[in-house]
């Protein structure tokens, strides 16, 4: 066979996968082709392995990296080919699937050890086997022993995380089952028990045992409700009570996992692993597959909608692509900062779970039916008890309001994936390239404190309180409530943050509340005689791109003809103390992007800033200081998910000890999208919210709330 070269993006280089239409079965089957193609010429010689284009370490050794590369993808081809489609390649899977299994090849795959991540590969291999005659009809009788050694044997009596990573034994076995290989029922079932010990109500599953609350895409699209759905469509038959329980579950859930999904087909970023990309919508498609009867007001239409629109989005994200035409690890562009530890060049393929609906009967309402928007059905506000979000459909995008999550293990940007207040569709979340100043911290959506004179910042991760409450609406009928976030978290032992997150209200769209009641401890008696300790403050709006439409250069002073730039100036992060670069807080800081939109950030809180102790250079002689002030953090490059250049508007501040103060952040966002014309992203900045008058209340009695429902997060 000739040497393959593969697929080369010059500058400026389209890819296949973005000139594919979707609009049918067929088309879904041509975009699936277009991303593995690029793959052909990182296979080995055997085909055992796939050696993605880049040289980057993950925690894991280099042979469970490429048995990644090859196993990911079958997420996909297998999905293919249980739909009666074809792939001119499925013989370089053919191949390799026998070689990585056999002990006496070269490119052997080596059996897992406790906690492998070969584990993970035998999730897409075991589904392949179940659903794709085609491969294990193509072993020999001892190509088939072989895969019954490394597959099922070698995992059942082996450690794993207590997560979702006993679905993939499960799902090991399970493909051995299928074709009468050895496999062992009674490590099937007992991982399905312990699996059901994560369901928490609702439709909701945590990624863990009791004692945590973890509930990202590993809880529905990228793990959990999707290997539920396949077990139900696999095992059903076998076993049809658990089937129909995880139907069920998949239907409770259908009604919340919907509001992560906006109308232009982008679903909102949160917690790890974002860069599988695509996956995140797999749950959609698994529907269809495992025949699930959709609640009311679903329809196959809409399903239909959210899963075609998704893909349609990634076909416009052409900076995801490495020049030889495979996925990268990143979301919208290469981005190491924002990889989890377990990300090779291998691991985005994840991905392919995405054409589960592949699988699906062409005569399935899935595919007969005509797209549909699934948001006129739903309401524009709800709020979500068990992951602990508050989804909004306001003001052009979807969004949610987030408390209590944190991740149960180390986690790279752990306080930005899942501790942030507010996690955007349109504008991503951001982390930390570095852990030295704002600029590096990119606190977008966050509140950081500092001790140490701005160079390291606190932000919220763990919370000793976390809840979803509800508060009058102060319309003064009586009959109305809103539901809000509380959260009480300490980040450093002297300090106190109570937030209450508040979601967009209809009147005013483009702005959600953020309300921070911080108590500093007084000093110690034994200190007075020294400086009295100061604590900086940096409340972050949401990061907007940082590019001008006339040149690319960062955006310049607001000019309302141009309807781009920014209000203060941005200044270099050499110079941040110039006063060109700061605002009152009340006035408030935004930027305005015309290839994105426009997000600000302004202080409510009036003369209730601060009471109470004092001291310092900031403060009067009342005890209470200066009211907050704004400026634009510009954040390192490649902080943000969605744009490797941002900037941030921000609150700053400072307090000191024995120092109480209130913060009402009232935060803007208004995106750029179809019929939203540059000129009107700034449209309702002049006219933020009023403070609402259970807040007043609140802010009145000293922080005391007044009775009204919670359920503890």
């Amino acid at each position: 066979m000739a040497h393959q070269t593969g697929l080369v993006l010059g500058y400026n280089g389209i890819h296949p996968f973005a000139q594919v239409r979707l609009s049918d079965r067929a088309s879904v089957q041509a975009l699936l082709r277009a991303l593995l193609d690029p793959l052909e010429p990182f296979f080995s010689p055997a085909k055992a392995r796939v050696r993605c284009p880049g040289a980057t370490a993950v925690r894991f050794d280099q042979t469970a990296s490429e048995v990644e590369g090859i196993c990911r993808p079958l997420w996909g081809l297998a999905c293919l080919l249980a739909g009666g489609g074809e792939y001119h390649g499925t013989q370089w899977w053919i191949d390799g699937l026998k070689a990585g299994t056999d002990p006496d090849s070269p490119e052997f795959w080596g059996f897992p050890r406790d906690n492998d991540q070969r584990m993970v590969e035998m999730c897409p291999l075991g589904y392949a086997l179940a659903v794709a005659p085609v491969f294990w009809d193509s072993f020999s009788a001892r190509e088939r022993a072989n895969m019954e050694n490394w597959l099922g044997n070698s995992i059942n009596e082996k450690n794993m995380p207590n997560t979702n990573w006993l679905w993939f034994r499960v799902f090991a076995n399970l493909g051995l089952k299928k074709n009468g290989g050895k496999f062992s029922q009674a490590r099937l079932d007992s991982d399905i028990r312990h699996l059901d010990t994560f369901y928490r109500g609702g439709g909701w599953s945590n990624d863990g045992p009791e004692g945590i609350h973890q509930m990202d895409y590993y809880s529905s699209s990228f793990a959990i409700h999707f290997l539920q759905l396949l077990y139900a469509k696999l095992a059903g038959d076998e076993d049809p009570a658990r089937a129909a329980e995880f139907r069920h579950r998949a239907q409770q859930a259908a009604l919340d996992l919907a509001h992560y999904y906006d109308e232009q087909g982008r679903s909102i970023p949160f917690g790890r692993s974002v860069g599988y990309r695509f996956a995140m919508v797999s749950f959609w498609g698994a529907l269809a597959y495992a025949d699930v009867d959709l609640p009311a007001p679903l329809t196959w239409g809409m399903v239909k909608g959210i899963v075609l629109r998704h893909l349609r989005y990634w076909q416009t994200q052409h900076d995801m692509w490495s020049p030889s035409g495979t996925l990268t690890v990143g979301y919208a562009y290469p981005n190491m900062y924002m990889a989890e530890n377990y990300n090779s060049p291998g691991s985005p393929y994840w991905a392919c779970l995405a054409f589960i609906c592949l699988a699906v009967p062409e005569t399935h309402p899935f595919w007969t039916s005509a797209e549909e928007n699934h948001w006129p059905a739903l309401p524009a506000v709800k709020p979500l008890p068990h992951p602990g979000h508050i989804m909004s459909n306001l003001g052009g995008h979807c969004m949610l309001l987030s408390s209590g999550q944190a991740c149960s293990y180390p986690m790279k940007g752990t306080h930005a994936k899942y501790g942030a207040f507010a996690y955007s569709s349109a504008f991503g979340y951001s982390v930390p390239p570095g852990l030295f100043t704002l600029e590096q911290y990119a606190l977008a959506s966050q509140l950081g404190l500092s001790d140490d004179g701005g160079e390291y910042w606190k932000t919220r991760r763990l919370s000793s309180y976390a809840a979803l409450e509800t508060r009058g609406s102060g319309s003064g009928s009586g009959t109305e409530s809103t539901p809000v976030l509380v959260s009480v978290w300490a980040p450093f032992p002297d300090v106190t943050v109570r937030t209450t997150l508040v979601p967009p209200h209809p009147a005013t769209p483009n702005w959600h509340l953020r309300v921070h009641r911080l108590s500093v401890a007084p000093a110690a008696a034994s200190n007075n005689d020294s400086p009295r300790r100061s604590i900086m403050t940096a409340d972050g709006a949401f990061a907007v791109h940082n590019e001008n439409a006339l040149d690319g250069r960062y955006l310049d002073l607001y000019d309302a003809a141009r309807g781009e730039g920014t209000q203060p100036k941005i200044i270099g992060n050499y110079d941040t103390n110039s006063p060109a670069g700061w605002i009152a807080g009340s006035k408030g800081a935004f930027a305005v992007c015309r290839d994105a939109g426009a997000v600000g950030i302004r202080a409510l809180e009036g003369d209730h800033a601060v009471a109470a102790g004092g001291g310092g250079s900031s403060s009067s002689s009342s005890g209470r200081s200066r009211p907050r002030e704004a400026n634009l953090v510009n954040a390192d490059p490649n902080s943000n998910l969605i744009h490797s250049r941002t900037v941030i508007p921000t609150l700053q501040h400072t307090l000191y000890s024995g120092q109480t103060a209130w913060y009402v952040t009232a935060v803007y966002a208004k995106p750029a999208g179809p019929g939203v014309a540059p000129s009107s992203f700034l449209d309702g900045w002049d006219a933020p919210p009023a403070l609402p008058a259970w807040l007043q209340a609140e802010m009145a009695a000293g922080g005391k709330a007044a009775a009204g429902g919670q359920a503890k997060l």
